[in-house]
Order: structure tokens, then sequence, then C-alpha cells
């Protein structure tokens, strides 16, 4: 992601991450930065994020993500940026099925 423009960024978010409000915040967060993409719960007890926009947008929900909402309790974020794509928003998703271990 370079200092300007748009990009993308992909996040696993480990901790107590799940049943805690984590998917929601982090839809209310990106909502309130401009940003459109996506999170979900992973089978292996992980969140997942995918987020495109502004640069800066995407860095304070970097920043954000390394603690979440206030029941979270993040272990570790692992991001990389990621080629932008197009979403009209930002969602909510389904864990998704045929994750086994990751």
């Amino acid at each position: 992601m370079g200092e300007h423009g748009i990009g993308g960024l992909h996040c696993l978010v480990s901790g107590r991450v799940q049943g805690v409000c984590f998917r929601a915040e982090t839809q209310a967060q990106a909502a309130r930065l401009g940003l459109t993409g996506w999170v979900r719960n992973l089978a292996d007890s992980r969140v997942e994020v995918q987020a495109f926009g502004p640069t800066v947008a995407l860095e304070e929900l970097r920043t954000w993500l390394k603690k979440g909402p206030p029941q979270a309790h993040v272990l570790k974020l692992d991001c990389e940026p990621v080629t932008y794509r197009e979403y009209n928003d930002f969602r909510v998703e389904r864990t998704p099925a045929n994750i086994g271990s990751v």
C-alpha cells in the first residue's frame, strides 16, 4: 500500500474475537472510515477481514483491529496488502463451510 491513493488490506485476527461483536463493530468502523469489503468468522476461531479504500483509512482500520471492541482480546493481528477490488459496501459474510484447518 502506498501512502496515498487507494488499496486493499487482508487481515487475520486471533484471540477472543468471536462471540464479542467483533464482526459488527468492524463493519461499523469500516463504514465510518468509508471502506468497502467484508469481515467473517473462520472455523478456526479467527476473524478474517478484507477492506478496500483510501490507504489512510485502511491504516486506521488496522490500528483499530489491533484492539477491537471492548469485549475482545486480540492476541495477534496479521495483515498484508492486497490488490484493490470494487465492493459496494462493507458487509458481514458467513463463515465459509469448506474451511477446515488453515
